[in-house]
């Protein structure tokens, strides 16, 4: 254990769908100790809320060794959206909680939310948390469904019957109101059966004394509305102006672009996630590293990038897809791959590739822009794209902004800036 217990620090907590991992962080932003652990290690049942909590436990144990327990002056904590569980009063799991892509398949369940929720609604869809919570609400002795993040956090308040604005946007919370809509009760959902819903970053209540003689935590710990794992990984990367943009180059490209008003385009998969003052929309492309993986191994396309030149065009103008049908920046099911002619030369088809999800990329945030968003600021990027000096030069000169570093990867680390949000606004810090 190190540190002055007179320097204040919060603590961020992510339950992904492999594991768990907490963040120390101070009110400079930096993270100071961290700590992980694996569901796999406890269950290979998932679904066990039993085993997140292992997993939490264990991960926060770590942190909290390597500092000064009387440091921590707020705890917060994101989910997986859409994750699912009735509970009773007391917080005891009811039935096996509903993951975020486990879909619900009753018809009836499905087509009431069609009919009454509208277009622009996030609660659409058999995965949606909406759908899960009527499926649920026929359990005996149901107190509130709630969400996987809202679960965990009770573990520290005594309360099951909180949410935030983010975890709640898939279950059918209207973010521009700030409430549960009317239009919930008529798909027969019994809305005292959900949870209240505070704003992301907000003070919940103060950790309970079971909880702080538990962890050796002071009673002064402030518990704070937390977020889901897409929304905290975008707010670990330090955006936090309107027109910052994060780019996630993994198996497919996703874009998310703060902004001063809500975009919605339920045609486009894009809707928005309230954050303070600001919403985060985005919308996922399925161009990405399917289509480089699709061609080439990650030996290939390092060697083949050391013979590329950045600095001027192909003229190929690639649309690079594995299969057809596109949903964002061009909502299209039928859509066909664009990917020939191809050169004789393995790194000019490489270099075509790259060319042609960075024009996706520049083409999603002219979308984002022409539904009402900022103009393009910046550009933060994860995944494993982001390693690739060669196509971050050929994105640079499509989106010719700066292209910042980001402050983190760690979702945990976005929690823990709520976290301070949350603890400034208690004034514990």
């Amino acid at each position: 254990m190190t540190g002055d217990a007179k320097k204040p620090l919060v603590i961020g907590i992510d339950i992904g769908t492999s594991g768990a991992r907490a963040v120390a962080m101070d009110a400079a932003f930096n993270v100071v100790a961290s700590g992980s652990s694996k569901l796999a290690d406890f269950s290979a049942d998932h679904r066990d809320p039993a085993v997140w909590w292992q997993a939490v436990q264990t991960a926060l144990g770590q942190v909290l060794d390597a500092i000064n327990r009387r440091q921590v002056r707020a705890i917060a904590i994101d989910g997986t959206s859409g994750t699912m569980l009735p509970v009773s009063a007391d917080g005891a799991p009811l039935a096996v909680p509903m993951m975020y892509n486990d879909p619900v398949e009753d018809a009836d369940i499905l087509a009431l939310i069609k009919a009454h929720a509208p277009t622009e609604s996030a609660a659409h869809g058999a995965t949606s948390g909406l759908a899960k919570a009527l499926a649920f609400q026929a359990v005996p002795g149901v107190f509130r469904i709630i969400h996987q993040a809202d679960w965990l956090a009770g573990h520290f308040t005594g309360l099951y019957d909180v949410s935030d604005e983010n975890n709640a946007l898939k279950t059918g919370y209207d973010p521009v109101s700030r409430t549960w809509p009317d239009w919930i009760a008529a798909t027969g959902m019994r809305p005292d059966l959900l949870p209240d819903v505070l704003p992301a970053g907000s003070p919940v209540a103060g950790i309970s004394g079971e909880a702080a003689d538990a962890f050796g935590l002071s009673d002064e710990v402030v518990i704070v509305a937390g977020t889901t794992d897409g929304c905290a990984s975008f707010l670990a990367t330090g955006a936090d102006q309107p027109g910052d943009a994060v780019s996630a180059l993994g198996t497919t490209l996703t874009v998310k672009m703060l902004s001063g008003r809500p975009l919605f385009a339920p045609e486009y998969g894009l809707y928005s996630h309230r954050i303070g003052d600001m919403w985060l929309a985005g919308g996922a492309s399925n161009t990405g590293g399917v289509v480089l993986a699709a061609h080439f191994d990650n030996a290939q396309i390092a060697a083949l990038s050391a013979d590329i030149d950045p600095a001027d065009d192909t003229g190929l103008h690639y649309y690079p897809l594995v299969r057809d049908g596109e949903r964002f920046p061009v909502n299209d099911p039928a859509m066909k791959p664009r990917m020939t002619p191809r050169p004789d030369s393995d790194a000019m088809f490489l270099k075509a590739i790259f060319e042609g999800i960075a024009g996706v990329e520049a083409l999603a945030y002219e979308r984002l822009v022409s539904l009402g968003s900022p103009p393009l600021r910046s550009i933060r990027t994860v995944g494993g794209g982001a390693k690739n000096a060669v196509w971050t030069q050929i994105r640079n000169r499509k989106m010719p902004v700066p292209f910042l570093p980001v402050a983190s990867e760690e979702a945990a680390a976005g929690t823990a800036r709520l976290a301070l949000t949350g603890a400034k606004s208690a004034g514990v810090i």
